[in-house]
C-alpha cells in the first residue's frame, strides 16, 4: 500500500513538472526597425528612441523581439542550397523557414500604414540606423557575423534578384553591436550607415544576416530616397 501511494505521488509530481515546463523556442533575428532615431545621439541607446521606418508589413504594437513566436513569424530563412540564388524577400511560402509576407506591395504603400509601420523616407547622405533583436546570438561564444545592408539601384520597380542585391552591398554591420542586459533574447542591437547616391525614387533595402554556414535570414523594406 505504501509502495502504491509512493508511486502515485511520483507520477503526479512528474506530470506537474512537465506541465509547468515551457520549451524555449528557436530564436533567429530580423530587422525590427529600418530608420531608428536615437533619443540621445551621444549615448545611442537602441531602446530609447523612435522608429521612423519599418520593414514591409511590419505589425505595430508588438513587444520588442517577440515576433519569432508570431504566426507567421518574421525570421525568413533562405534555402540552404545556393542561398545566393534564393528568394530575397519572403513570400510567406518559400524558404527553409518561410516567415511572413515581405513581397513588394502593389502599390508600394499597401505594405505600410494602418496596422503596419510607416515606410522609411530619407535623403542621399542621410544616416539610417537599423535595429534588430539579439535573439540569444550576441553571447561571447557566438560569432560576430556581419549584417549585410543591400540596396537596389532599380527605382520604382520590382524586386531584383538576390544575386543582383549582392552586387549592391552598401554596408556591413557587426551583428553583436548590442545593448548590455541579462535577457540575451531581447537585447537590442543595431548599426548605422550613410545613404548612398541614388536618383529620387523608391528602392528595395534588404537586411541579410548569416547565423551558420548557408543559413541566411533576411528582412525587406522599401525606402523612399530624395535629394
Amino acid at each position: 500500500m505504501v509502495l502504491k501511494s509512493s508511486f502515485a505521488f511520483l507520477v503526479v509530481a512528474t506530470l506537474a513538472v512537465f506541465s509547468s515546463y515551457t520549451p524555449q523556442a528557436e530564436a533567429h533575428s530580423w530587422a525590427d526597425c529600418i530608420d531608428w532615431k536615437f533619443k540621445n545621439t551621444k549615448t545611442k541607446n537602441w531602446k530609447e528612441g523612435t522608429c521612423k521606418g519599418y520593414a514591409r508589413r511590419y505589425p505595430l504594437g508588438k513587444a520588442f523581439g517577440s515576433l519569432d513566436s508570431a504566426d507567421p513569424n518574421r525570421h525568413y530563412q533562405q534555402v540552404h542550397s545556393h542561398p545566393e540564388k534564393a528568394l530575397p524577400c519572403s513570400n510567406g511560402k518559400a524558404g527553409a523557414e518561410p516567415g511572413s509576407n515581405e513581397t513588394r506591395g502593389s502599390p508600394v504603400s499597401k505594405a505600410y500604414g494602418g496596422k503596419y509601420g510607416r515606410m522609411t523616407v530619407t535623403t542621399v547622405g542621410d544616416t539610417l540606423c537599423v535595429r534588430w533583436p539579439a535573439k540569444n546570438h550576441a553571447k561571447k561564444n557566438e560569432p560576430n557575423n556581419k549584417v549585410q545592408i543591400n540596396l537596389s539601384k532599380v527605382k520604382n520597380g520590382k524586386d531584383i534578384s538576390q544575386q543582383e542585391l549582392l552586387k549592391n552591398t552598401v554596408a556591413l554591420l557587426p551583428f553583436k553591436n548590442c545593448m548590455s542586459g541579462s535577457n540575451e533574447d531581447r537585447r537590442a542591437c543595431g548599426g548605422c550607415f550613410k545613404v548612398p547616391v541614388r536618383a529620387s525614387g523608391i528602392y528595395l533595402l534588404q537586411w541579410r544576416w548569416m547565423l551558420n554556414k548557408n543559413e541566411w535570414y533576411t528582412s525587406c523594406a522599401d525606402i523612399q530616397i530624395g535629394k
